[in-house]
């Protein structure tokens, strides 16, 4: 199990927490999906390593910006 935490910027209320979630959700692989608005954090589970360029894609895809991943 892989696990990843990323930093995304322009969520300001629960729309947009769903929206990050709906997207990154839906990439292959992905178990988990936690995002903490207050924080700006999005933490993601994987049963295999995980593509942070599709992590990247699908934040953008709901229209914020990741600033860094740890």
């Amino acid at each position: 199990m892989a696990t990843a935490t990323y930093t995304v910027k322009g969520m300001t209320c629960g729309h947009c927490v769903s929206s990050v979630k709906e997207e990154v959700g839906e990439v292959a692989g992905i178990t988990s999906v936690e995002v903490d608005l207050a924080g700006g954090l999005l933490t993601v589970d994987s049963d295999e390593p995980i593509d942070a360029a599709k992590i990247v894609a699908a934040v953008e895809e709901a229209g914020y910006e990741v600033a860094n991943q740890s």
